[in-house]
Parts: C-alpha cells; sequence; structure tokens
C-alpha cells in the first residue's frame, strides 16, 4: 500500500474538524485539573483533619484507578445517580478529575520548595493566612513546576482518544471512521500521528515559552 496524497488532502478538513474537539477536550480538561489540583492540594495542607482525610485519599483513589474506568463510570453510572452528561462533558469532566491528582502533588512538590524564611516573612509582616498563601506562597510555588505541569498537558493531549469509548468523535475515533469508509487506514492514521506531534511541540514550545515568562531556571 502507498501514501496517496490526493485522498490524504480529502480527508484532512475532516480530521482538522475532529481536532478541533481533541484541543477543547484538553483545554477544558486542563484547566478544571490545575484548579482541582490546587483545591486537593490547599484541602490537605490547610483544611481541617476531616477535610484533609477525604482530600488525601480521594487523590489516592483517583491516581489509582485507571482513566477509561473513569470515563465509563461517568458516562455509564453516574445517570444511575441522576446525574447525565453529554459525552464531550463527561469527557472533560474525567479528564480534569484524573489528572487534577497527579497536579495536586505537583502543586505539593512546588509549595514544600518554598523557603521556610517566606512563611517567616509573611509572619513577620503580620500577614493573615489568605494573605500568605495568595500573596506569598503561592506566586512562588507555581512557576517551578510549570514544566512539570507540561509534561502532564501533552499526556492529556494523547489520552483524549480515550473518549472515544464514550462515543466522543475526537481524531483518533474520527481516523478510524475515514479508514472504513474507504478501507484505507495508512493516509488517515498518518495524518493524525503528524497532528498529535504536532500538538505536543505546539505544547512543549508553549511551557518553554511561560518558563521564560517567570524565569524558571532563576527559581531552581
Amino acid at each position: 500500500m502507498t501514501f496517496e496524497w490526493q485522498f490524504a488532502l480529502e480527508v484532512l478538513p475532516q480530521l482538522l474538524l475532529a481536532l478541533r474537539v481533541t484541543v477543547l477536550a484538553t483545554v477544558f480538561g486542563i484547566l478544571l485539573a490545575a484548579i482541582l489540583g490546587l483545591v486537593w492540594t490547599l484541602a490537605r495542607r490547610i483544611g481541617a483533619a476531616p477535610v484533609a482525610f477525604v482530600a488525601r485519599y480521594s487523590v489516592e483513589f483517583v491516581r489509582s484507578t485507571p482513566l477509561l474506568v473513569q470515563i465509563y463510570f461517568l458516562f455509564y453510572v453516574a445517570p444511575e445517580f441522576g446525574i447525565t452528561l453529554s459525552p464531550f462533558l463527561a469527557g472533560v469532566i474525567a479528564l480534569g478529575i484524573h489528572y487534577s491528582a497527579y497536579l495536586s502533588e505537583v502543586y505539593r512538590a512546588g509549595i514544600d520548595a518554598v523557603p521556610k524564611g517566606q512563611w517567616e516573612a509573611a509572619k513577620a509582616l503580620n500577614l493573615g493566612p489568605a494573605d500568605t498563601w495568595r500573596r506569598v506562597i503561592i506566586p512562588q510555588a507555581l512557576p517551578p513546576v510549570l514544566p512539570a505541569m507540561g509534561n502532564y498537558l501533552i499526556a492529556m493531549f494523547k489520552d483524549t482518544p480515550m473518549l472515544s469509548a464514550i462515543t466522543v468523535m475526537e481524531l483518533l475515533q474520527t481516523a478510524k471512521v475515514v479508514g472504513a469508509e474507504h478501507f484505507r487506514y495508512l493516509e488517515p492514521l498518518t495524518l493524525v500521528g503528524v497532528l498529535f506531534l504536532l500538538l505536543s511541540l505546539g505544547s512543549a514550545a508553549l511551557v518553554r515559552w511561560g518558563e521564560r515568562r517567570f524565569n524558571v531556571a532563576a527559581l531552581r
């Protein structure tokens, strides 16, 4: 089988439409993961004992179960409890929750790396707990962990094909459908590989820009 450029160009617009679904799922998923991961971290560090306990073991549970199982649970089991989600929304929430557990550990490492003197300085300035976290600790903890967060962003891009299990027509699933319709898989799957590569390289470039923007190297 030889690669036919004409067929590849014919199916490319359809794949680009599916690429939009992949990008949107990743963007919304990483935003949810970033916010929820910080919530997990703060709950474990400054929450009451029951809250910290729930947050800690929730993170461990999410990290210890497969993403695909979580996707299935949200889409097929949650309606039994009165929570009905569209395939896309269920996929985004599953991605966000799953990766929030990993980002929680990333945040924790960043916070632990803040020098003890910064906490003492905040106390000497008579800053309350909220101002200490908002003005002193979090601004210093986040920039050094940008590279690790970038790695999870790229990993999330590559995990979006799992959403096809709940009928989300993302990039890979669309390529499989196109291949089945025309009995040619070489061109659509090759294009999928190229598009994922471009997305990953673009994400890596964005992370490097963020590192330069926040002068991460100087903070290490």
